[in-house]
């Protein structure tokens, strides 16, 4: 008797580890709580871009960081954003050069605040 309640706590254990599995919500459910309504590019675009980009594509440093590309004002901006490049770069998509160069990616929710902008006609608001 002794043997069998041995190899069935064994066999629960095994299904417990065996069942158990580590994700997070994010990855469950997508990133909840990235609100992509009500996107502005004063009050949403332009805090991402000048904390992630404007270090080298600024007015002032685009010429000598940022192989001249000008994020800091929004006619400079509307061009990277109707070449695609914006995006491409952004998002480390294949055939574009990975932005920001120095630190990680933006992460995922700046990222579709960006695109929904973008996508809802990139107003200067």
């Amino acid at each position: 008797m002794k043997r069998f309640t041995s190899w069935l706590s064994l066999l629960v254990f095994s299904f417990f580890l065996v069942s158990c599995e580590y994700n997070n919500e994010e990855e469950l459910y997508g990133n909840a709580e990235c609100d992509t309504s009500n996107v502005t590019y004063a009050q949403t675009v332009k805090p991402i871009l000048t904390a992630s980009c404007y270090s080298c594509h600024s007015v002032s440093n685009a010429n000598t960081f940022g192989s001249g590309i000008n994020l800091e004002t929004y006619s400079e901006l509307m061009i990277q954003i109707n070449n695609g490049k914006l995006v491409g770069a952004i998002s480390h998509s294949p055939g574009f050069t990975p932005m920001p160069q120095v630190g990680a990616k933006l992460d995922d929710c700046s990222i579709e605040k960006i695109k929904a902008w973008i996508n809802e006609g990139a107003a200067n608001n």
